[in-house]
């Protein structure tokens, strides 16, 4: 059964994890609602390559042509990140949760005290408000006093934590390995089956 996530790319380092993340969930029949935070569209041009400018609707246009997606489809959606009144502003809007990948600290901390200044910090507050799955994935070290304090004050909330923080126990040969890793934790919290890693096996 189709699930409906959405996706959150923020300014950390890592934005390749959040790239994989939606390939993953849309070859597995999984609609994703994108939104990218001014920071995050700069680390995907200098990490990935990628130049998202324009209007919405031209930058889900050119994430549906990378990902190989119909241009009709409804598998992927983008927001504008200063768009407070998008679709995934509304908790009326069903959706299966929210992971913001790779996560700032920024953000971890605006989350945490509720801010929504923004599209992803609001979509990330009515997560909590509705009691749905949020899975942050920060990617900074090391780690302030501020950092732990503001993910702590998370995990409280029930917010998965999931630190990139890739495993070698399964004899990553490449790159992608190790991003898949992390990947692959992620569909895990999120129930979704998948092949990305080797599991340890005792």
């Amino acid at each position: 059964m189709m699930s409906k996530y959405i996706i959150g790319l923020t300014g950390a380092s890592g934005a390749i994890y959040g790239v994989r993340l939606i390939k993953a969930l849309l070859e597995r029949g999984h609609q994703t609602l994108i939104t990218i935070t001014d920071a995050g569209r700069r680390v995907l041009r200098e990490e990935v390559g990628w130049n998202l400018a324009g209007a919405a609707w031209e930058i889900e246009a050119s994430l549906k042509n990378y990902f190989g997606i119909d241009e009709t489809s409804e598998l992927i959606r983008y927001f504008d990140n200063n768009d407070v009144g998008a679709l995934i502003a509304s908790g009326s809007v069903k959706t299966d949760g929210m992971i913001i990948v790779p996560c700032t600290m920024s953000a971890v901390s605006a989350i945490a005290r509720g801010a929504s200044t923004d599209l992803l910090e609001r979509a990330a507050d009515v997560i909590l408000k509705e009691k749905r799955t949020l899975v942050v994935v920060p990617r900074e070290t090391p780690l302030s006093q501020v950092h732990l304090h503001n993910l702590l004050m998370l995990a409280q909330m029930g917010v998965h934590v999931m630190p990139a923080m890739p495993a070698f126990y399964y004899k990553p040969q490449s790159l992608d390995d190790i991003i898949d890793f992390m990947v692959g934790r992620v569909l895990d919290f999120l129930g979704v089956e998948h092949s990305l890693y080797k599991r340890w096996q005792g």
